[in-house]
C-alpha cells in the first residue's frame, strides 16, 4: 500500500452526529472509485477505494455504538457481536458485501 498521504475529505464526529456522519459518506462517496475495505481505530473511521484514496471520520471508532450504523452504510461485512471489542492496532474489513440472491425464498 502507497504511503499514508492526506485523506480526501474529514470530518469531526461528535454525540449525536449520526445524521451528519452519514450525510458526509454520501456525498464524499460519489468522489471515491469502487471502495475495498475500511479501518477503525479507536477514535477514527477511515475508507478506502481501489486507489487507496480515502476519507475519514475522526471521533468515531469501534467503541462507539453507532459504528454499526455506519459500517453497514458502506456494505462493510464484519461481525456484529465483536465489533466493539478492543485492539491492539486498528480492525480493517473489506466492503462490497451483497444480498444473496434468492435469499428471501422460501423452499
Amino acid at each position: 500500500m502507497k504511503d499514508e498521504s492526506e485523506p480526501l475529505a474529514v470530518i469531526k464526529y461528535g454525540p449525536g452526529g449520526l445524521e451528519a456522519a452519514l450525510t458526509f459518506l454520501k456525498r464524499t462517496r460519489s468522489e471515491m472509485r469502487q471502495l475495498r475495505f475500511v479501518r477503525i481505530w479507536i477514535d477514527r473511521f477511515a475508507v478506502y477505494d481501489v486507489n487507496q484514496d480515502r476519507f475519514e471520520i475522526l471521533g468515531l471508532g469501534y467503541a462507539n455504538e453507532e459504528i454499526t450504523a455506519v459500517l453497514d452504510a458502506v456494505n462493510t461485512a464484519y461481525k456484529h457481536e465483536t465489533i466493539h471489542e478492543p485492539v491492539t492496532g486498528f480492525k480493517e474489513f473489506k466492503t462490497g458485501r451483497r444480498y444473496c440472491w434468492a435469499a428471501d425464498r422460501v423452499m
